[in-house]
């Protein structure tokens, strides 16, 4: 994987991860909803630091692994912003910029998985 991709998905991954805290602590502060918002910081913080831990693998395989389960923690986080929109607790221009910055993260995690899979 080239050295440039590393650092596009390690920094929009920890940019994500921040957002979703702040979500969490908007959650938990405003709306009192405390079951979505602690499922939503799991899933969500996790993307960036399994990608963390997949730039330091021991092996490709290791890599493979971390960004598979980095892309399948992504897009539970998907699920659940889903969730947090239909129902009511986030309005539709937070939606789609939290969701905007997810996609976009899926889409570069399911590239490199494909392509180290390939490999």
């Amino acid at each position: 994987m080239p050295f440039v991709m590393n650092n596009v998905i390690l920094a929009k991954s920890k940019a994500f991860a921040l957002r979703i805290i702040r979500l969490y602590q908007y959650l938990c502060d405003n709306k009192r909803e405390f079951i979505m918002s602690k499922q939503i910081l799991r899933s969500g913080t996790s993307v960036g630091a399994n990608v963390k831990e997949g730039v330091s693998a021991q092996s490709k395989a290791d890599f493979y692994a971390k960004m598979y389960i980095a892309y399948k923690e992504a897009n539970e986080t998907e699920y659940w912003l889903e969730l947090l929109y239909e129902s009511g607790y986030i309005d539709a221009k937070a939606f789609r910029s939290i969701y905007s910055d997810c996609k976009e993260i899926i889409k570069i995690l399911a590239a490199i998985t494909k392509n180290q899979k390939t490999n």
